[in-house]
């Protein structure tokens, strides 16, 4: 039973170090203060994505990377696919169970299968670290190796993001718009109507029978398909960050010139090193500043909110624990504590942030999403602690 106490109170504590600054965020954020108003964390979400956010990802990896723990993080980017590839599917049946309107389709599915995969863990694992009774090992270390592992969850989850989330967001809002521009379309997915869908050269490639080819069909959905996907984003500084810092960390005379303190060039690394620390405590500011959006309130249905609470807080953390423990004893998993309590975590963390971005950027679900953040980050106080316990009780067994 003590045992069982001393989890959870190390459980608790990044989780309350999180609430403390996001609470003193929402407090900058309010009209009558105004130091983090909308102007404001626009300009900062900017410093963070193209300075804080790289510097953090390059400096952590290219200290702690190195030829031999680079073949033992494989497994992230499949770990990662399959917290996307389960939260899609869960986050479709909960579309159905609640006939969400159209609109919010591509929100639903990415508020369920994209979560906050590199913030919470930077704040998180350090902090337990630090904590008394950390069951994984040396705090200096385990530091170092926690920030290597989150940081680079990070930068995968912006690439799955940015790729799959982006797109399925932009999606279903330009078929909305489309929808508004041809009404006699109706109110099905896009690829439902392929006769619509065709240029007018196109129909040159139907048969007498009004029946396409085979091979006709597959090039004008993937026509259709590349037309839609948008690649672009893939390339963000944090993406650019993680090869950088594998670059320097695998390539021996890069990591003699950069890394440590007698390399002729560390003043590089110290510098990087600056830059990543104000990244912690500056995305945890803006995040509490954004929470005060959801108080507005919208028209989203209330059981859409409770089933992406559901998905993300019960779903997903019980089947990562099947997933990673069946992995482990398979043997296609070593059983290091730290790396296994990340890819454990990478299944109980809130939505992302960063498709609030996405949301304004296309002009849809703005106050929606709001909403939704606004329960799940306010309930996430509750559910990553007790899912921290569990996990740690886990990794410690």
């Amino acid at each position: 039973m003590g045992a069982t106490i001393n989890l959870l109170v190390m459980a608790s504590m990044p989780i309350a170090k999180v609430l403390l600054l996001a609470a003193i965020g929402s407090f900058l954020g309010l009209d009558h203060v105004n130091i983090l108003g909308e102007d404001a964390r626009h300009h900062l979400n900017k410093v963070v994505f193209y300075v804080f956010n790289p510097a953090l990802v390059t400096s952590t990896l290219a200290k702690t990377i190195t030829f031999e723990s680079f073949l033992t993080l494989w497994f992230m980017p499949v770990n990662i696919f399959i917290t996307y590839l389960l939260g899609s599917i869960l986050g479709w049946v909960l579309i159905k169970i609640t006939k969400a309107p159209r609109h919010l389709k591509g929100l639903i599915i990415g508020a369920c299968s994209a979560g906050n995969l590199g913030k919470l863990p930077l704040i998180i694992v350090p902090a337990m670290c630090r904590e008394k009774g950390s069951p994984f090992g040396d705090v200096d270390v385990c530091q170092s190796y926690g920030l290597a592992y989150a940081s680079l969850s990070m930068a995968l989850g912006n690439f799955y993001m940015w790729l799959y989330t982006y797109n399925i967001i932009r999606i279903f809002s330009r078929d909305v718009i489309d929808d508004a521009n041809h009404p006699e379309v109706g109110d099905e997915s896009f690829g439902n109507n392929t006769e619509f869908l065709l240029k007018p050269t196109e129909y040159s490639l139907m048969t007498p029978n009004n029946k396409i080819p085979m091979s006709s069909k597959f090039q004008q959905l993937l026509s259709q398909f590349s037309g839609k996907i948008n690649l672009k984003p893939l390339f963000s500084p944090s993406t650019i960050g993680v090869l950088v810092g594998f670059m320097i960390g695998l390539i021996p005379p890069l990591r003699k010139l950069l890394i440590g303190n007698d390399a002729p060039l560390h003043v590089i690394q110290d510098s990087a090193y600056m830059l990543g620390d104000a990244t912690i405590p500056t995305i945890t500011l803006i995040l509490g500043a954004n929470l005060l959006l959801g108080l507005k309130g919208s028209q989203i249905q209330f059981r859409i909110v409770i089933g992406i609470v559901a998905t993300r807080y019960i779903l997903l953390p019980l089947l990562g624990i099947l997933i990673i423990r069946g992995a482990i004893r398979g043997g296609i998993l070593k059983c290091d504590p730290l790396f296994q309590f990340i890819l454990l975590l990478q299944y109980a963390v809130p939505p992302a942030m960063n498709i609030s971005t996405m949301t304004e950027l296309f002009g849809n679900g703005q106050s929606e999403y709001s909403v939704i953040l606004l329960w799940t980050y306010g309930l996430a106080a509750v559910a990553l602690t007790l899912w921290s316990t569990i996990f740690l009780w886990l990794v410690a067994s």
